[in-house]
């Protein structure tokens, strides 16, 4: 009897020992933005990667209105990690403008990518120049993105911010508009290329053209703080391109909450910088996350001590 009870005791410790391990899976959630920029597809790299490398992880990438959204999604608790540009960051990180007396506690966990801000129109609109922007439908990004912050900074750089009639689109619902003609020119902020624009630059008989806004950067900076750069997207882009176009670019990084457990933003900075060959598979732009790129004058913001934990065994300082 007492060996029997000693068996039953010891499955009992097994089973319990199951139970603990299944309870400790971890899911975690990321922000990304639309399905026609880059956060997406790229958030969905990360999502399989981490789910794959980490034991006990599940990661999923979440559809969502971009950066503003996502510093608002993890306010809530409603995900864990977020994409966004470092303007809306910083926005949130001291409570401004769209998160006035709602600070949001964010730490860096990477520097990802240049977002270089495109202002597109076509062929047949009439317009050449920022100026000629002036009476026309424009969209300025979907409600909450970085694309409509942004955007907004480089019309009022230009004494435009009263002289469009704004549309509110995602940068597919923009392509799509414009296709229809029922917009003139639409603003998006993303990596290279992006899908939504190379589908545009695609359509038989639509020849696209980016217009120049790089003299907005002083302004902004003067008015912001220094969180942009000016910068050109290359000629060979898109299709149709006839020139580089000279814009506007801010940084890209993936933010957390500060609550988040050191071991846990350490696991994804590492993971993701081991994997860096798988992220570059889903999209190109993942080749400018760099290790050199993780300072304090690429993102606005402090570094989650389990971010800077990584970076201080490569040699990496960061506060």
């Amino acid at each position: 009897m007492s060996n029997l009870l000693r068996a039953l005791a010891l499955c009992a410790g097994a089973l319990c020992a199951f139970g603990a391990m299944a309870q400790s899976k971890t899911n975690l959630s990321i922000g990304t933005g639309g399905t026609g920029g880059v956060y997406y597809p790229l958030g969905g790299g990360m999502a399989n990667i981490l789910t794959k490398n980490v034991p006990g992880w599940q990661v999923t990438a979440e559809v969502t209105g971009a950066s503003v959204d996502n510093m608002k999604l993890i306010n809530a608790g409603k995900s864990d990690v977020g994409f966004t540009m470092a303007d809306t960051a910083w926005e949130a990180y001291i409570g401004v403008d769209k998160f006035k007396d709602n600070k949001v506690p964010v730490r860096t966990l990477m520097v990802l990518y240049p977002n270089r801000m495109h202002v597109v129109t076509v062929e047949g609109t009439g317009i050449n120049s920022m100026a000629d922007l002036k009476g026309k439908r424009v969209s300025v990004g979907s409600p909450g993105s970085g694309t409509e912050i942004m955007a907004l900074r480089v019309l009022e750089a230009y004494g435009l911010e009263k002289e469009v009639k704004r549309e509110r689109l995602s940068v597919a619902e923009s392509v799509n508009a414009m296709k229809d003609r029922k917009i003139e020119a639409f603003f998006w902020v993303g990596g290279l290329p992006t899908a939504a624009v190379t589908d545009l630059a695609a359509t038989p008989g639509t020849k696209i053209k980016l217009i120049d806004h790089s003299d907005a950067v002083d302004a902004m900076n003067k008015k912001y703080g220094p969180l942009y750069v000016k910068d050109a997207i290359p000629q060979k882009t898109y299709s149709g391109m006839e020139k580089p176009a000279q814009i506007a670019t801010v940084w890209n990084i993936l933010v957390a909450g500060e609550k988040m457990p050191e071991a846990t933003a350490y696991a994804i900075v590492k993971t993701l910088f081991e994997h860096k060959p798988d992220l570059v598979a889903v999209h190109k732009e993942a080749d400018n996350i760099l290790l050199d790129f993780q300072t304090n004058s690429h993102s606005p913001i402090p570094f989650h001590p389990g971010a800077a934990k990584y970076l201080a065994e490569k040699g990496i300082k960061v506060k």
